[in-house]
């Protein structure tokens, strides 16, 4: 295959898929990973798509169908846990939690490691972790319509039951923010995160900063609402809208 045979069809699978790795592309294009790792970089230089950690994706990825959580768990790994790291300082001993679905929700919920902590959350695979923890915490799990594609619980069941539970803070994630605006893929996960943070005393956003200036189907909160938007990196992607600024 010539090298401008080569550099179409990556372009041509990023693109039909969001996220490929490494490896599928040496199986694929039966080169070595010396060769699919130029291609990558000589593609990204062109601006024709994002080399993230072991792969790349589509410069059209916020504007695609979401992708599954299994893809998700390969973009910015270490970013996310950068960012569910500088999240970990807001939480103390003792605290009642939401914390919403999402991969670098996940990580941060990897890092608890309280001896006492209340917890309530809408995504199986937050709870699973948490469960897997064998700690004396106090762990709901909000039922609901269940959505594959994210492992999150909505819909009206799930929103009548946060909408009596008040937290000391709520973490959630996103899939784009731009201008004042938390976006996400769908209207209905939207609303059942919208609920959760409108029942907080505090509220944090935490993401990758691969997700700032970037935009999705539906907003369903405002910035300016947060306690904190946390991400991985210093100022301006840490934007603090009280004083435990000093926190992070």
């Amino acid at each position: 295959m010539l090298k401008e045979e080569r550099l179409n069809k990556i372009i041509e699978l990023v693109n039909t898929n969001g996220v490929v790795d490494v490896n599928e592309l040496i199986t694929t294009l039966n080169v070595s990973d010396m060769t699919v790792r130029r291609d990558l970089a000589e593609l990204e230089k062109s601006r024709q798509l994002k080399r993230i950690h072991g792969g790349a994706q589509s410069m059209n990825y916020y504007k695609r169908e979401e992708l599954s959580h299994e893809k998700k768990t390969i973009i910015h790994p270490e970013e996310k846990k950068e960012a569910a790291r500088k999240a970990l300082h807001y939480i103390v001993e003792g605290d009642t939690l939401f914390l919403g679905p999402g991969t670098t929700i996940e990580f941060l919920a990897q890092l608890l490691d309280f001896q006492y902590l209340r917890i309530i959350t809408n995504s199986l695979p937050v709870f699973n972790i948490l469960h897997a923890k064998n700690k004396p915490y106090q762990i709901y799990l909000v039922g609901g319509e269940y959505r594959s594609l994210t492992g999150a619980f909505f819909g009206e069941m799930a929103n009548k039951i946060l909408f009596d539970i008040r937290f000391a803070k709520a973490f959630i994630g996103a899939n784009a923010v731009k201008d004042d605006w938390i976006m996400t893929a769908t209207l209905e996960e939207g609303t059942t995160q919208e609920i959760a943070l409108r029942n907080a005393s505090e509220r944090y956003l935490v993401i990758d900063s691969s997700k700032l200036d970037c935009e999705d189907f539906y907003r369903f909160f405002s910035v300016s609402e947060l306690t904190a938007l946390i991400t991985e990196k210093n100022q301006p992607h840490v934007y603090m809208t009280d004083s435990k600024q000093d926190r992070i």
